[in-house]
């Protein structure tokens, strides 16, 4: 189950905290460790009725304590007795976003054909910071690759893509083939 206001509410204290005491990197830095160490097993747990929320914390910590900075540390201890372990993987996510939010920074999923160099990726983003919605933004590109396009790339970011890919214009192509439009249509 969702718990997005919930995760909105913990992860502003906790950007708030994390700016209070000019400690928001190190947060950002634990958050994204915190977020790339979830695994099954740890969520399985987490999200179990049959562990208590003491056994939960217990698990946390072992896998956790001496990993993360005190405050982030302390700020999950304060999740944890508040009954609010269920909602870990979005309070971690909208804590993204709002520092995303606030650094200016747009994340953008760049879809190819195939893996593509870091050459290749600033000068898309530089591209893309052309256009109106994004700039003056940072842009992080989270990037994956998907044979079936067969070349070019799809840009994906808010609730908007860019699709520059070969299957697009081959699409168009065979549309525009159906619809004859050099040849007048007889009644």
């Amino acid at each position: 189950m969702r718990n997005t206001i919930i995760a909105q509410r913990y992860a502003k204290a906790l950007m708030d905290l994390s700016v209070e005491r000019n400690q928001l990197e190190a947060v950002v830095k634990d958050i994204e460790f915190l977020s790339a160490s979830n695994t099954a097993e740890f969520d399985a747990v987490m999200l179990s009725p049959v562990y208590s929320d003491n056994q939960k914390m217990k698990v946390f910590t072992s896998v956790f304590n001496g990993k993360l900075s005190d405050l982030t540390f302390s700020f999950f201890r304060l999740v944890f007795k508040k009954g609010r372990e269920l909602s870990l993987r979005e309070i971690s996510e909208a804590f993204i976003q709002m520092y995303r939010n606030a650094k200016g920074i747009k994340l953008v999923e760049l879809t190819t054909a195939v893996d593509v160099d870091a050459d290749v990726k600033d000068k898309l983003a530089v591209k893309l910071q052309s256009l109106k919605q994004l700039q003056g933004k940072q842009i992080e590109l989270q990037t994956k690759t998907d044979s079936s396009i067969l070349g070019g790339f799809v840009a994906k970011f808010d609730d908007l893509m860019y699709d520059a890919s070969i299957r697009r214009e081959l699409q168009v192509i065979g549309k525009q083939f159906v619809e004859n439009m050099y040849v007048h249509k007889m009644r």
